[in-house]
């Protein structure tokens, strides 16, 4: 098994920071004694591929190098893309053994989750995490982590940070599709647009030993392994990456008045205490869609029938 960190670095993350910032960065951490092999990626998807690849090879050290979504596609390439009952019983294999993958994280993207529930305090200079990040891997600290998994009618995905329907999803998506140039301004624009032509419906699910599927209208619904989205949103404040269990977390039909003025308390958690807003911590999630919905993964967007959320739990290390 090699115990080298095989780095999967996206170039462009950030805008092309984060490929003006990669050397300096590879050097000070070989500078250390950590053993680092490097691969760019130059197309969507491709980090996948090359973390499959590569862990076939005998790699159980990574680093992703880039944003959410440069650590969402090598999670994809560490578990299996099969549903069948074999295939989660691969996933369990690679629990033991000493088979379980190792990722560990250079934030050098423009968004940047997942690593927030690791770094105390929003004004501790560390405004990306970088230097957490780095220090991490000098000191050769790991944890162990959850990895939620997403059926749905064309396959599986698998993520760490949490997937979303609804406003959410509808605010990411547009972003994405009209306005992924503009930056911090498009975020903006996609939220105003969102707002003025609010969209509550019903997204059918239920959890656990529920009877009866949940068909409320509602403003959004979340599945969450992690606190954070959208950098500071803390979307999920009891969520836990090693409890084997689900956050779902519900907000309900609020209007745009309402929305506008409790926007300030989705970055400080304090959402959940709104009349309207439900959250529970589940083993499995159920839906009952007829169509395909626009999700958002891991700050990825994906338009899919969605069908099951299940945990594998601590399937993963992670270097925090």
């Amino acid at each position: 098994m090699n115990d080298t960190f095989f780095a999967i670095i996206n170039p462009a993350a950030g805008g092309g920071r984060c490929g003006e910032r990669v050397d300096a960065t590879l050097a000070r951490l070989r500078s250390t004694g950590i053993a680092l092999e490097k691969v760019e990626t130059g197309a969507p998807g491709e980090a996948t591929r090359v973390a499959r690849d590569a862990y076939a090879c005998g790699y159980r050290k990574f680093l992703a190098v880039g944003g959410d979504g440069t650590s969402y596609e090598i999670v994809n390439g560490l578990f299996p893309e099969s549903t069948s009952e074999s295939a989660f019983e691969n996933a369990s294999e690679n629990v033991t053994e000493n088979r379980i993958p190792t990722l560990g994280f250079l934030p050098l993207g423009t968004g940047n989750s997942f690593l927030k529930d690791f770094v105390e305090g929003p004004d501790n200079g560390d405004k990306d995490g970088l230097e957490h990040a780095v220090r991490a891997l000098e000191a050769r600290r790991s944890r162990a982590c959850d990895v939620l998994r997403l059926q749905h009618k064309g396959g599986a995905i698998y993520y760490t940070n949490l997937l979303s329907v609804g406003f959410t999803a509808d605010v990411a998506a547009l972003r994405h599709r009209r306005f992924q140039g503009l930056g911090q301004f498009g975020y903006l624009l996609s939220i105003f647009l969102c707002l003025a032509r609010l969209n509550r419906r019903p997204f059918p699910v239920r959890y656990d030993d529920q009877g009866e599927f949940d068909a409320r209208r509602c403003l959004f619904l979340t599945f969450n392994n992690s606190k954070y989205t959208g950098g500071t949103m803390m979307i999920a404040p009891d969520a836990s990456t090693h409890d084997g269990l689900i956050e779902y977390v519900r907000w309900g039909p609020i209007g745009r008045l309402g929305l506008i003025r409790n926007l300030a308390t989705l970055y400080d958690g304090t959402h959940t205490k709104h009349p309207l807003a439900e959250h529970h911590a589940v083993r499995r999630v159920e839906f009952q869609l007829d169509a395909p919905v626009d999700v958002m993964v891991d700050g990825e967007v994906l338009t899919l029938e969605c069908q099951t959320i299940d945990v594998l739990p601590s399937a993963l290390r992670v270097v925090v």
